[in-house]
């Protein structure tokens, strides 16, 4: 079955007469619970509850793998992996360009309690050298926000050689745009915020794994910690599942025009998107994603002429989140934390005209000279 067809389907629940397509959700903390409570699919909702079994059910299929655990934010899944997984004097190794907060997460908190936290440059599979001893390796690519590309088959095997676990952040790509599982990670996370969910109105997580003992512990890990969602939220998140692929084809296309459009600008430097032929990473990237996802960066030539940029445009919003249906950018340095340049922008390319887009950040950069 294609993937069109599939995620429109994923997660449904059997048809029966008069039943809707998507039942609604389920708000509940106790259930009817008579005996032993082993006879009950359901028993408390902090462990379970029917609206993120169907969800978890979707992402699996998606995913390709054997099980999945949903939390109420993408740093909710981080935390669950590392939590799970790592004990004081084991080793991690994890991107130094990785998401911000998760880098803080492992570096401030995880490293406190005895974790070995080993930083080193997604770009050129340079976590390589640094896997002997290791516990489990984090792989994020495209990497946010700098989009650097590892192999992450590559990396998968030679993490298992060594007796470590790996883990692939796939927020950006979503599962539809990269699916580590079949090569070779044994964790997919994803901030579902992004454009898994795409309508930038929820917070919300998962992660799927390849071994069933994995995805219990973190199970374990979400009921100890309260780290749930909640019912309206996966709701939502699997209504909105159903248009993945169309939305990730369409915002793919337009973020293509519009590198290429940036490519021929000469105040654009810096210009980053894996589905550019000249782009670093693209030969890596066309093995191992099926769609480059929608996020672009590049740099101007200061803090001012970004701004100004961003100010300028009409038809971006300036936040910080991507892979929504509106387009969105954001000078990436105002936050600190990243080795950026002060006119660094990240942009989300949305689902708008291709051509209205491109016209508005023509206005926006001719506005600079």
């Amino acid at each position: 079955m294609k993937n069109a067809t599939k995620v429109l389907r994923a997660g449904q629940p059997e048809i029966k007469q008069g039943d809707p397509f998507l039942s609604g959700p389920t708000f509940a903390a106790p259930y009817h619970l008579s005996g032993d409570p082993a006879t009950s699919p359901y028993q408390y909702g902090r462990y379970h509850n029917p609206t993120w079994t169907a969800y978890e059910k979707a992402l699996t299929d998606l995913e390709g793998g054997s099980a999945t655990v949903v939390f109420s934010s993408g740093m909710a899944a981080v935390a669950a992996i590392l939590g799970a997984i790592l004990k004081p004097g084991d080793k991690l190794v994890m991107p130094s360009d990785a998401y911000f907060a998760a880098r803080m997460l492992a570096s401030g908190f995880f490293a406190t309690l005895g974790v070995n936290v080993q930083p080193a440059p997604t770009a050129g599979n340079a976590q390589k050298e640094f896997l002997n001893g290791a516990k489990l390796l984090w792989i994020e690519t495209p990497s946010n926000p700098n989009l650097g590309v590892c192999d992450i088959s590559l990396l998968s095997e030679a993490a298992h050689a060594t007796g470590a676990l790996v883990m692939v952040d796939n927020t950006t790509p979503s599962c539809l745009g990269q699916q580590p599982l079949n090569l070779g990670a044994d964790f997919s996370l994803s901030a579902d915020t992004k454009i898994t969910t795409g309508h930038s109105d929820l917070i919300l997580g998962h992660v799927s794994v390849r071994d069933n003992a994995l995805g219990d512990k973190l199970r374990a890990w979400r009921t100890q910690m309260g780290a749930i969602p909640g019912p309206m939220e996966v709701w939502l998140a699997h209504r909105s599942l159903a248009t993945l692929d169309m939305r990730i084809e369409r915002l793919g296309k337009n973020a293509l025009a519009i590198a290429e459009f940036l490519a021929s600008r000469p105040e654009v430097k810096g210009l980053r998107y894996p589905g550019l032929p000249g782009d670093p990473a693209h030969s890596i990237a066309s093995r191992q994603m099926n769609f480059f996802g929608s996020v672009i960066s590049f740099e101007l030539e200061s803090r001012s002429a970004a701004e100004s940029f961003l100010t300028n445009c009409k038809l971006v919003y300036e936040a910080t989140s991507f892979g929504g249906l509106h387009t969105s950018a954001e000078r990436r340095g105002r936050w600190g934390g990243d080795k950026v340049s002060e006119g660094f922008i990240r942009l989300s390319v949305g689902g708008e005209d291709a051509q209205d887009l491109i016209a508005d950040l023509k206005q926006s950069l001719d506005g600079l000279s």
